[in-house]
This record gives structure tokens, sequence and C-alpha cells, in this order.
């Protein structure tokens, strides 16, 4: 049975019996139980993923819920350096991030999104808890595709992600 097919084997038995085992599949199909373990763990997260750099836990929190909620694959960063590192090695569908960081700021993170050529092509949405228009200038000359002030209105939020990720994959 070639991997596909085995794939699809497993996902239909995990399907059908949601509380299988990793033994019980590998019997089920005739196969060892490393080789299931190792297909399982190859499936990967199809749901869209957003990091989120933010140092306030509260804030992080709060907005991982509201993504969760909406079935969205969340990475979290609570620093500038954690997230750019982040962006590269999670691929994120749109980063979600805060002005005012430890290490390097929003502005720079951005920056260093924005240049690199493997993530350029990600979305930056800034969270600023600063209401200043020279922020939110600063913001997309940085690259931004978007700014929002904090605290943010859950509703708005996952309309303009929506938007974004619409627009990103259109």
């Amino acid at each position: 049975m070639n991997e596909r097919n085995l794939d699809l084997e497993i996902l239909k038995l995990i399907e059908e019996h949601p509380e299988i085992s990793d033994n019980a599949i590998a019997d089920n199909l005739s196969v060892s139980e490393e080789l299931v373990k190792d297909r399982i763990t190859s499936f990967q997260d199809t749901r869209e993923k957003i990091l989120i750099a933010d140092d306030e836990p509260e804030a992080l929190t709060t907005l991982k819920k509201v993504l969760e909620a909406e079935n969205y694959s969340v990475v979290e960063a609570s620093d500038g350096f954690t997230a750019v590192e982040a962006v590269k090695s999670q691929r994120p569908d749109l980063v979600l991030l805060n002005l005012m960081l430890p290490g390097i700021d929003g502005f720079e993170v951005c920056r260093n999104i924005k240049d690199d050529p493997l993530c350029r092509h990600v979305p930056v949405m800034m969270l600023s808890s600063r209401n200043e228009v020279e922020a939110r200038i600063e913001s997309f000359e940085t690259g931004a595709d978007d700014c929002m002030t904090k605290p943010v209105n859950p509703l708005e939020l996952k309309a303009r992600i929506r938007m974004i990720l619409r627009r990103n994959w259109a």
C-alpha cells in the first residue's frame, strides 16, 4: 500500500473511531505501529496559521482565544527577536504584531519580515495602544498591511483578518 492510500485508510479509521489507538490502526491495516505513528505525525494542520507577537500576556491570551475560536492555528511570540524567528520557522499566513515589543520593536520586526525574500509575502497587521497618526503611518511605511488600535474589537479584528487572508490568497 502506498503512502497516500495508507494515509487515507488511517484517516478513515480515525474518522470512524475517534478514540482508536495507534496500535489498533496498525493491527487493522496490517502495518507496524511505528509506521502508523510516523504517518500521523506527517499529517499537516491545514488551518490558516496566525502568529501573534505581543509581550502582554493578557492581550496574547485574549487574541489567541478569539482566533482559535475561529479555527485558526495560533503561534505566539513575546518579543521581537522571537517573532522574526517564528515567521521564518513557522511560515504563518498572517502576523499580528504589537508595536511595542522587547528586543526589537514592531516596526523593526515588520522591516525584517518585508526585507526577507522568503517572508515578504506574509501580511502583517500592526497592533498599537498608541492611537497616533504617526504610528499608523510608520506602520504602513515599514510594510504593514493593516493597523489597529488596542484594545481591539474582536468582531472587527476577525473581519480584517478574513479580508487580508482572502486578498492574500486571491
